[in-house]
């Protein structure tokens, strides 16, 4: 007969996803997660695979928060150049109970290059990322927020590698004035 599981998999797969954010794969070990996740080792192999498997999964789960999270702060009410910054302050917000920077960048850094499916999925999220904010871009040049001569497919890869570039200072900075300092630059490139 098979056992109940004794712990709650979406608990302890944010557990893994936050111990993966703080000190990245490499360096994460099949012991370290058992202690943060509080799951037996053979539990974890068991409901996620090995870990690279429990990476990528934990990826899957990191983007499902954070769409969530954006599609929250990115409200219809809203004007192009207010959703942007809501953007951007999800990622200065030290008030968030979460690591700093992001994972997906972190993976993309660590990773990219020597991991495929890492690689693949990183891409992916960016490439998402940047569709939202052309969506945004698109919808503010039609709205007449956002000047017609504005490229905003140009546009949107600027605001995200900025975007991207925010989310690697805040690793390396608690300057909260500097970090507000790039969003108002980036953001009157929309004038």
């Amino acid at each position: 007969m098979a056992r109940n599981k004794e712990f709650d998999e979406k608990k302890a797969l944010r557990k893994a996803m936050i111990l993966f954010w703080e000190q990245g794969y490499e360096k994460t070990s099949m012991q370290d997660l058992v202690d943060h996740m509080g799951v037996h080792r053979r539990s974890i192999y068991d409901t996620f695979g090995d870990k690279h498997t429990l990476f990528m999964r934990v990826l899957n789960h990191y983007v499902e928060i954070m769409e969530g999270r954006m599609k929250n702060e990115v409200k219809t009410e809203l004007t192009v150049k207010q959703s942007i910054r809501k953007l951007f302050e999800m990622v200065i917000d030290s008030t968030q109970q979460q690591p700093k920077g992001c994972l997906a960048v972190n993976a993309a850094v660590e990773l990219s290059l020597i991991d495929e499916e890492v690689a693949k999925k990183t891409t992916e999220i960016f490439i998402n990322t940047e569709a939202l904010l052309f969506d945004l871009l698109k919808h503010g040049q039609d709205q007449g927020e956002i000047p017609k001569h504005n490229d905003i497919k140009g546009l949107s890869q600027f605001i995200h590698n900025s975007l991207v570039g925010i989310r690697v200072l805040t690793k390396t900075t608690n300057d909260k004035e500097k970090l507000e300092s790039i969003i108002n630059f980036t953001l009157s490139t929309l004038d």
